[in-house]
């Protein structure tokens, strides 16, 4: 405790004497960090004087101020001038006074998010539900003195050339057309969100994906809400065997195990599938799942896919909210994508078009079900689409909807081949292509510059009492 009272009067010194600390850190101190009556009295005072005068007090000022309060007993009026008299004027090192008191904070702001917890969890706070407590330890985790205040453009024009010229970590495709339109894969700290309708391969192509991931050497994390493991290990099996789904059921146990053994062999990555039920989890869940794989597992994921999001839950609404649906999936869209930056890795997910766009052999973002918020959240989006007469070339069309990557005008469609039963996408020649790559370019879609610059009329008139 002494130590903590040392850096309490410490911080309310330099707060007086040292400007630049006091603008450095105000933003993050808090009355109730300051355990000591006395010392938050003080705080309030220098505090409220910056708001007004964006400055720090003189001593003498401090003294007037707190003489003046009415609202403050005899007692808590002469301890706090008292401590005025012993806050020093003397320097202490800039650096080391900065670190220490923004781990000062950070412990303060857990501490007190811990406490805060605890009294939802026991029901003693109205205003929040259980479902916010992984919001509430994470804001107090997050709490940070951020050094950085621009990026100065001449100065450090260099810094920008290596900017450009480095070579970004990404998750490549085994399929040419998506690497294209990413630019080599998928970025990490993104969300990638496939839209289709019903069994047209949303779940085909994120298994698809965490296949060939895998065979890259990756740790995949599949976190599936709709299907069970084994059923979601099944597809992967069937990928990654070249077999159909019925003569995976029939392979003998030796020829099993001998395919995984040759699987295992051609890859260091690890694939985890854990399942939850529909509608039951969301990100504060995902996180804790990857904290526990680490600590269990030594596994940390390098891709997390998750199937799919409409059916996750939110950490700021409960499932009975008296939100819309627009709000609702926004929200589980940005936690997601929050998800993507805190653990360093893209996260593939997926979404339903409206029932009317089920059997639609164009879909667009006005299709996207329940909620228009979610491709104002997304990384990238693309379309699924599947017509009789692709079903009958063994085909699928990709249509690109929003790409913050590249240009989402350059091969904005394109053809994948899919075989349903082994559970694979591939490409095909390029006579495939020739009647989709260049169709459609003047077709409005989301760019790769801003969200919804190029949304089409249709869209934008459906869509405009929308605040994106």
């Amino acid at each position: 405790m002494v130590q903590n009272q040392t850096i309490e009067v410490t911080t309310l010194s330099q707060l007086l004497n040292n400007e630049e600390f006091n603008r450095k850190v105000t933003p993050f101190l808090k009355k109730e960090y300051f355990k000591d009556r006395s010392q938050q009295i003080v705080f309030e005072e220098i505090n409220d004087f910056v708001e007004k005068y964006s400055k720090p007090p003189t001593q003498t000022v401090l003294e007037i101020e707190i003489q003046n309060r009415r609202d403050l007993s005899e007692t808590e009026n002469s301890g706090a001038l008292e401590l005025l008299k012993t806050l020093d004027k003397s320097e202490v090192d800039y650096d080391w006074l900065l670190k220490t008191v923004e781990q000062f904070c950070k412990d303060k702001a857990v501490y007190n998010a811990v406490v805060d917890s605890i009294k939802i969890i026991e029901d003693k706070d109205k205003n929040n539900t259980p479902e916010s407590i992984p919001s509430i330890l994470s804001d107090a985790l997050a709490v940070s003195f951020d050094n950085h205040i621009g990026h100065d453009y001449i100065d450090e024009s260099e810094r920008r050339f290596e900017y450009y010229h480095k070579k970004e970590d990404r998750i490549p495709f085994d399929l040419e057309y998506f690497n294209k339109i990413t630019k080599g894969g998928l970025p990490n700290k993104t969300l990638n969100v496939a839209l289709a309708g019903t069994g047209v391969g949303k779940s085909l192509f994120m298994c698809h994906m965490a296949a060939s991931t895998l065979m890259q050497g990756k740790n995949v994390l599949y976190i599936t809400l709709e299907m069970a493991e084994e059923k979601i290990a099944e597809r992967i099996d069937a990928n990654l065997m070249n077999l159909s789904i019925d003569d995976l059921h029939e392979l003998p146990k030796k020829m099993f195990d001998d395919k995984i053994s040759g699987i295992s062999k051609k890859t260091n990555g690890k694939l985890v599938i854990k399942e939850y039920p529909t509608a039951s989890a969301h990100s504060g869940h995902f996180k804790s799942l990857v904290k526990e794989l680490a600590l269990k597992k030594s596994f940390k994921p390098d891709i997390i896919f998750i199937d799919y999001l409409n059916i996750c839950s939110s950490t700021r609404f409960k499932g009975n909210a008296s939100v819309g649906s627009y709000f609702y999936i926004k929200a589980i869209a940005e936690e997601l994508r929050g998800f993507a930056v805190e653990s360093n890795v893209p996260i593939v997910s997926a979404t339903q078009t409206t029932r009317s766009a089920y059997t639609s052999t164009d879909v667009g973002l006005e299709d996207t079900s329940e909620s228009f918020g979610l491709p104002a959240t997304a990384d990238l989006m693309f379309a699924l689409i599947s017509t009789e007469e692709l079903e009958d070339l063994n085909q699928i069309m990709i249509k690109q909807l929003k790409n913050r990557y590249n240009d989402p005008t350059m091969n904005k469609r394109f053809i994948l081949g899919i075989d349903r039963a082994k559970m694979r996408l591939y490409d095909v020649e390029q006579v495939a292509q020739k009647d989709v790559l260049d169709s459609g370019q003047d077709e409005p879609v989301f760019d790769n510059t801003g969200v919804g610059k190029r949304l089409g009329e249709k869209s934008y008139e459906k869509f405009s009492d929308l605040k994106i």
